[in-house]
């Protein structure tokens, strides 16, 4: 979070557990834990052919069957830790049946991310309650922690990141965050797909029509307070307000709203880097079980159980793995000829991913201790989804106005200003300098303009053009130390107003940053001619950071191998990913060979 907002937040003395310790789970099980819950999730409402599972899953310690038609509770072995839901039904064998199912349950499959302020600690963002928490700090009176980098330039996490990329595939249904450092819509996904429910730090609202401005630069005050702009629209100007809220503020009901209607549709709700403290946020994902149906949670125990008897986890993943190894040998034996439909009904899954034990760790179906990004890692690499780099582009205007000397016609006086395009006063935190130069004319002075607002004056020959190249040196956190403008003028010529489309221009420039692998690059978006005072206003669009991240986390990493995808998912996960595999058909509508796999 930023240490702004901790600092700006009103005093409170209870702000709930503090330092709380952090567990990571040994690589092993952290492999298997990320490989077993994507794999449930996966055959979320799917059928697929399976010879001799029915006694094999009443093997794994007691499961509670469903009949998914009739809706009724059937006892199938003895009742263990897990609740794991099978309906068997007769099956008449169809290969495009599977696939058709495939097709349905990757459609039908609706996941919500609930995301905390430990997804944000790798930008270098404090979180609130770890040990190195800003409040835990604060409880043991020290001081808050040094940011490592501006709280604006902070840029989004891998998990950030692998989240826009399974939005993207249609996998991700909506997020819901409890930071305020803006970096979900930063990163790029959708204001229609997230619910923001402390607020943002970088955004303002007008109160009047709802609009809503993203800035780059940290919104000055928080608690739902005036800010010193106004609305663009003409017929409203009002007064905006920011959107952080208080200890004592509401949450807003627009988007506690879609959060609640979100938790209630999804299947999985997927709780990443947050301690479930904050009431009434933190019962959120708990909707997601009490929304009705089949409601069944693959349940691995709570924190304090599962690290005094971790070896119960195990022997259950052992047992699975070796299911999935007999599966794969009957398989081959047999043929297709003789086996069972099963029918997985996971419509309700809660899964946990944190350092810290939490409220909820004992009603979750599934509990991570581990990194976040890692873990995300993971799953991006088993889902064989690239995590997409992140280009971050910068707006900035130049502002130029002249008029003529009015005791002699011959000069022309003029003022050159940078500024923000959210306003001429307001803050624009990425550009540290300016160096004004001349090409050609010796005559005229170099200057450098060292804080806002950036602005020239000058009186040049009115019949003469001008070069005029800005050298604007970037602040810390950017990718890159300046970026260099030629900036022509025409006293004479009259200005042609010029729109390359704000978007338009970002992407190009997204696409030729990662193209290129360097930021720095610079494009004009558009040019508007002034009347009072005459003159331009011309907006420039700069890259100043690119990140690219890797999906291969260095416990999934695995030998190379130039056989398929599919293949490849086998090696690195042995029979879970055979398991997968098998139940896809190939296209001339043949079910492949598991031994092949």
């Amino acid at each position: 979070m930023s240490l702004g907002y901790a600092q700006k937040l009103s005093n409170k003395q209870d702000v709930g557990a503090v330092g709380m310790p952090e567990f990571f789970d040994p690589p092993y099980i952290l492999q298997h834990k990320v490989t077993y819950s994507f794999l449930l999730s996966s055959v979320t409402e799917l059928q697929f052919y399976a010879f001799g599972l029915p006694p094999l899953w009443r093997s794994l310690g007691g499961a509670t069957c469903y009949n998914c038609t009739e809706g009724k509770r059937e006892l199938a072995g003895s009742i263990g830790v897990s609740d794991l839901c099978i309906s068997l039904k007769p099956l008449e064998i169809n290969p495009e049946n599977i696939k058709g199912w495939l097709l349905v349950a990757l459609q039908s499959k609706h996941l919500v991310a609930f995301t905390g302020a430990g997804i944000s600690t790798s930008c270098g963002i404090p979180d609130f309650r770890g040990p190195k928490g800003i409040w835990t700090l604060q409880r043991q009176g020290k001081g808050i922690p040094d940011a490592s980098l501006p709280f604006d330039r902070a840029m989004p996490s891998l998990t950030h990141m692998a989240l826009v990329e399974l939005e993207k595939a249609g996998i991700l249904k909506f997020i819901i965050s409890q930071n305020v450092d803006g970096l979900h819509i930063r990163s790029g996904i959708p204001r229609e797909k997230l619910a923001e429910l402390h607020g943002n730090s970088f955004r303002e609202v007008c109160p009047s029509c709802g609009v809503e401005y993203v800035r780059d630069f940290e919104v000055e005050t928080i608690g739902l307070k005036k800010t010193p702009r106004r609305c663009s629209d003409e017929k409203c100007k009002s007064r905006l307000r920011d959107s952080v809220l208080d200890w004592e503020d509401e949450l807003p009901s627009k988007e506690m709203n879609l959060a609640e209607k979100q938790c209630e549709m999804a299947d999985t709700v997927l709780c990443l880097g947050t301690s479930l403290q904050i009431t009434p946020a933190c019962d959120l994902p708990l909707k997601a079980l009490r929304s009705g149906g089949k409601v069944v949670i693959v349940n691995l125990q709570g924190l304090e159980e599962l690290r005094w008897n971790e070896s119960y986890y195990v022997i259950l993943l052992v047992m699975f793995d070796a299911l999935c190894r007999l599966w794969v040998v009957f398989t081959s034996l047999c043929g297709c000829f003789l086996y069972h439909n099963v029918c997985f009904s996971l419509e309700r899954l809660f899964l946990l991913n944190n350092l810290q034990q939490t409220p909820k760790d004992k009603q979750a179906s599934l509990v991570i201790h581990g990194l976040v990004d890692e873990v995300m890692s993971g799953v991006m690499n088993y889902l064989s989804l690239r995590i997409p780099p992140f280009v971050r582009v910068d707006l900035f205007q130049i502002v130029f106005t002249r008029c003529n000397r009015l005791s002699d016609k011959r000069f022309m006086k003029w003022r050159l200003r940078v500024t923000s395009i959210h306003g001429q006063n307001a803050p624009l935190p990425f550009i540290k300098s300016v160096e004004v130069s001349f090409p050609g004319r010796p005559e005229l002075k170099v200057a450098t303009l060292n804080k806002q607002p950036f602005l020239l004056k000058r009186e040049t020959i009115a019949k003469r053009s001008l070069c005029i190249m800005l050298k604007m040196n970037l602040s810390q956190g950017c990718g890159c130390a300046y970026t260099t403008i030629d900036f022509p003028v025409d006293f004479e010529a009259p200005i042609t107003d010029i729109n390359h489309g704000k978007d338009a221009v970002i992407q190009k420039l997204r696409e030729t940053a990662i193209r290129d692998n360097y930021c720095g690059q610079l494009s004009l978006v558009e040019i508007r001619s002034l009347s009072q005072p005459k003159g331009e206003i011309a907006a420039f669009a700069v890259t100043t950071n690119i990140c690219a991240y890797s999906s291969v986390p260095a416990y999934f990493q695995a030998k190379s191998h130039q056989d398929s995808r599919r293949h490849s998912r086998a090696m690195d996960y042995g029979y879970y990913a055979v398991f997968l595999a098998a139940i896809e058909v190939n296209d001339d509508g043949n079910m492949p060979n598991p031994a092949e796999c």
